[in-house]
């Protein structure tokens, strides 16, 4: 039995609160407003202190012991600089996207087919389609990102050895979140987010849409989840619909961590995305789409303390992880597909940009030239970029380059190292041995790889390769 069992229906919150209780909400809410408004004008103001300190973004209370998960850190999280919250130490916050589709509640009616994108309920507490382990450390102005496949194979205290992403269904974010602590060598989670998948959607289009480069056509149907996918492929501005679609698309040979990956370069370009002037306008929409989909336990001050942190990160500072490991084998366990986590690897990233030592996974990894998995990626339609990179870094020592699997159908004008399983200093020295490249740790590159090389324009320019003329692809 789980610990905390949900139910399947609306939350409480929004269908059983009693009239004092939403008026306490609307209470906190329009002080929130007021806070905004403040702190556009230029200052907090003494009388704002009990808005800094409550939760208005919070769904329910926790119980004590739910509490507890996000507690093992006594010291607070932020302090005042001339005002201003600020992060004080690092913060490790569990973000969780979470789906339920409308054909799954008990009251579901039939739909037509083929007229809607799958219809999810505004519900929080369904399987986690998305879970990302976030620390934002103020020491290094570095943030670490780790997605966590949703079909990796974990134990969850109370349900037993499962995939992951039952742990939010199972018993909401605390249970997620002491899952993820234990999973990774105790790591303390200071606090959650969680919010679904209509509110991204809406979220998305209250920003204007996002930019971004989409690889390869995407197109999918199944009518029982009345989930159909249609994008082409190509830079394009992908709104509310089209960006659920990119991030749900599962459905290539890659399956689960071919989404993880799509994550995390929705994510990158989502952060390199300024904010527009005009967007100042649409601040009254996003808010009232973040009070009605999120559920976070974090307090307003502490929002305001990671939005000031955030607002200053340079491109280079973002780390990107994915949890590393390998698909099972038909058959492994009972036919059940599962990501089989490699815990000597994790171990290292933990240990690298989270400050975690997992004991009983310590030993050192091999990560000379010789033993490094390097695979070459072409940007361009053109095999004597990749050809000369094989050669050169053979005789530097690197012993396992291979291609990459697919082509990066984007020409790129620079070159990307990354740094695939997390290892900025293996993929820095090789930066250095190939004279170029802009370092990226992230998990987009190829998945069978230590280090994928993303070969750009100036490669072929400094190696006098000709480039030859590349059709555009067509935006959608």
């Amino acid at each position: 039995m789980a610990t905390n069992p949900i139910n399947l229906g609306k939350s409480d919150l929004t269908n059983k609160s009693s009239p004092a209780k939403k008026f306490v909400f609307k209470q906190k809410w329009t002080l929130f407003v007021v806070l905004f408004v403040a702190l556009l004008s230029g200052g907090l103001g003494a009388g704002l202190a009990y808005v800094l300190s409550s939760r208005p973004f919070q769904q329910r209370q926790l119980s004590s012991d739910e509490a507890a998960v996000f507690n093992k850190n006594a010291n607070g999280m932020t302090s005042a600089i001339a005002g201003v919250p600020t992060l004080s130490r690092p913060v490790n916050i569990l973000v969780l996207g979470t789906i339920i589709l409308t054909s799954d509640l008990p009251d579901a009616q039939s739909k037509p087919k083929g007229k809607y994108l799958a219809e999810v309920d505004d519900n929080l507490n369904g399987m986690s389609d998305a879970m990302l382990l976030i620390r934002f450390d103020p020491a290094t102005q570095k943030v670490a990102v780790l997605s966590i496949p949703r079909d990796s194979r974990v134990y969850i205290q109370g349900v037993g050895t499962t995939k992951i992403n039952f742990a939010n269904y199972a018993g909401g974010a605390s249970l997620s979140a002491q899952t993820v602590s234990q999973l990774l060598g105790d790591i303390p989670i200071d606090r959650y987010i969680r919010f679904n998948v209509n509110g991204f959607g809406k979220l998305i289009d209250a920003l204007g849409g996002i930019d971004l480069y989409v690889p390869k056509k995407m197109k999918y149907q199944d009518d029982s989840q009345h989930l159909y996918i249609n994008l082409n492929a190509g830079q394009q501005k992908l709104n509310g619909s089209k960006a659920i679609q990119y991030m749900r698309f599962r459905h290539d040979d890659l399956g689960d961590i071919g989404r993880v990956q799509r994550q995390q370069a929705f994510f990158r370009a989502f952060i390199d995305q300024k904010l527009k002037p005009e967007s100042i306008t649409k601040f009254p929409e996003v808010l009232s789409i973040v009070k009605d989909n999120i559920d976070t336990n974090l307090s307003v001050e502490e929002v305001l303390a990671l939005a000031g942190y955030t607002s200053k990160l340079e491109r280079s500072n973002v780390q990107m992880h994915m949890a590393p490991g390998r698909f099972s084998n038909p058959g492994e366990f009972d036919n059940l597909s599962y990501w089989i986590l490699d815990n000597r690897r994790l171990a290292k990233i933990m240990n690298q940009s989270f400050g975690i030592m997992k004991q009983a996974d310590a030993s050192p990894v091999d990560n000379s030239p010789s033993n490094l998995r390097v695979a070459i990626q072409d940007s361009l339609p053109q095999p004597e970029g990749s050809k000369k990179a094989t050669t050169v870094l053979s005789k530097l020592g690197y012993d396992q380059v291979f291609p990459a699997s697919d082509r990066w159908s984007k020409p790129l004008a620079k070159t990307q190292i990354i740094a695939q399983n997390g290892d900025r200093a293996s993929a820095e020295k090789l930066r250095d041995a190939m004279g170029m490249g802009e370092v990226l740790v992230e998990s987009t590159g190829d998945i069978e790889s230590d280090i994928t090389v993303r070969l750009g324009k100036d490669w072929f320019q400094a190696n006098n390769i000709p480039i030859k003329p590349v059709k555009p692809t067509t935006k959608s």
